[in-house]
């Protein structure tokens, strides 16, 4: 009999043996989150996978690596699980690099600077030749393969291995406790989702210990879909109150560091975590689940990174920045605070170091820098703002900013873009996906690029 059966019918698990039959209890509603020593957490290497094209955002990464995207305003989508391990007493990070990634190397360096008295660091490790490899990276897990030596460094006992695109907030403490409450080799944190959302991402079946029975990367086919559903009893049992029927995984893996080492070593041709080392290792290794019922967005193309800011700034935000033991981390800026002159600002977040003067705002997003001058209307759309203040005498031919009687909704304005006086940016879903000098339009949404130049007069709708 499995194992798991065992377990599932009341049998003790004693150092990894199966010894007898003990009482079983019934779950609490509501499993109590227990977190980890900080010692034990000091063990832990962190690797943020950041090496991806991301093709899915272009044009927001035409000049970017994924990482790097602007995030609410004045973050960058790498803030988030650099400063979740540091909440988490993760201190050893190594970002693993590959396209347009010079400003994601500045942003890290010129953002998380430890003290000397601290063995905290955040290192980042590109793409390289070296006599073994030559090549880019072949996928997620083949980018840890290619950089275990300078990884082999952290000398740690387990490995968490994160996503650099995502939007949430999680302990990692609690990631761990379940991973050593299982005796786990690899535990892989997952999110409940719908029948739809389910085709883009590894969906599981487990069994009642939580352990994964089953891992089918995006399946595509009802036939393939229906079987993963879990019951609505496991997730009670989890703790989790969902109306959805699926567990995905959210790319979020702690693995023991021996064993993690040995896949790599000893499976050359396993190249990616989600299509490979999680589904093939299931009968080798105790793969367990970590249930996660928080809020949480993979921001892998422009209609997600908008419809996320969207929500951000609706009247009800479904993540939380206001919480002084969660904050995320950024590069310090040295900006004065944003100056608004007889503006009207409803339901938007505005960063700092901007000018508003007399504009209408509503459910946007205003990033630091951002210049805005009379008579502009702004809704539903993104504004990052600009890397440097412009002064106010330029004698550019279209200054920096968004000029007076503008009107954008539906839109991503990308830094450092000069927006003319009247133009017209309107996104709908009417505009089918086109790419033109200066600006682009992916599922409705109108994006202008980074230091693009729309003339006066100027209508895009």
């Amino acid at each position: 009999m499995h194992r798991d059966h065992l377990l599932e019918s009341g049998h003790a698990l004693v150092g990894g043996d199966i010894v007898g039959r003990v009482a079983t209890k019934k779950p609490a509603t509501k499993p109590v989150e227990l977190v980890v020593a900080r010692e034990v957490m000091e063990q832990v290497g962190a690797i943020v996978l950041g090496g991806g094209r991301g093709t899915r955002l272009y044009p927001l990464t035409a000049l970017r690596a994924k990482p790097a995207v602007p995030l609410l305003g004045r973050y960058r989508l790498v803030d988030v699980p650099l400063s979740l391990c540091i909440h988490s007493d993760i201190k050893r990070i190594m970002v693993l690099t590959q396209f347009n990634s010079a400003s994601l190397h500045r942003h890290i360096n010129n953002s998380y600077q430890f003290d000397h008295f601290s063995t905290g660091f955040v290192e980042i490790l590109a793409a390289e030749q070296t006599m073994e490899s030559g090549d880019w990276y072949q996928g997620t897990a083949d980018a840890v393969r290619k950089q275990i030596r300078h990884i082999r460094d952290l000398n740690a006992s387990h490995y968490l291995i994160l996503s650099g695109d995502h939007l949430y907030s999680m302990d990692y403490r609690t990631l761990m406790r379940t991973h050593l409450d299982h005796d786990a080799d690899i535990t892989v944190a997952t999110v409940p989702v719908g029948p739809q959302a389910a085709r883009g991402f590894g969906i599981m079946k487990v069994y009642n210990s939580g352990r994964i029975r089953e891992f089918v990367e995006k399946p595509a086919t009802p036939e393939q879909l229906t079987p993963l559903a879990t019951s609505p009893s496991l997730f009670a049992r989890f703790g989790i109150k969902t109306e959805h029927r699926y567990l995905a995984s959210m790319g979020i893996y702690m693995i023991r560091a021996e064993v993690l080492e040995t896949i790599l070593r000893e499976r050359p041709d396993w190249n990616d975590f989600g299509k490979h080392v999680i589904p093939y290792s299931l009968h080798e290794r105790r793969v367990f689940v970590h249930p996660f019922d928080g809020f949480w967005e993979d921001i892998g193309t422009v209609r997600s990174y908008y419809e996320v800011h969207m929500r951000m700034v609706s009247q009800d935000v479904p993540f939380r920045m206001f919480d002084q033991d969660r904050l995320f981390y950024t590069h310090p800026r040295l900006l004065p605070g944003s100056r608004f002159q007889d503006a009207r600002i409803k339901d938007s977040i505005v960063c700092e170091g901007c000018r508003i003067r007399r504009a209408t705002i509503q459910h946007s997003v205003i990033g630091i820098r951002s210049l805005i001058r009379e008579n502009v209307r702004i809704d539903h759309s993104v504004v990052m703002g600009a890397d440097f203040l412009e002064d106010r005498d330029s004698d550019a031919r279209v200054p920096m900013g968004i000029g007076e009687g503008s009107m954008i909704s539906g839109a991503i304005i990308d830094k450092n873009a000069r927006i003319g006086k009247n133009v017209v940016i309107r996104g709908s879903q009417r505009l089918a996906d086109c790419d033109y000098d200066g600006y682009a339009v992916r599922d409705g949404i109108v994006v202008v690029m980074k230091n693009a130049v729309i003339p006066d007069g100027m209508r895009i709708e």
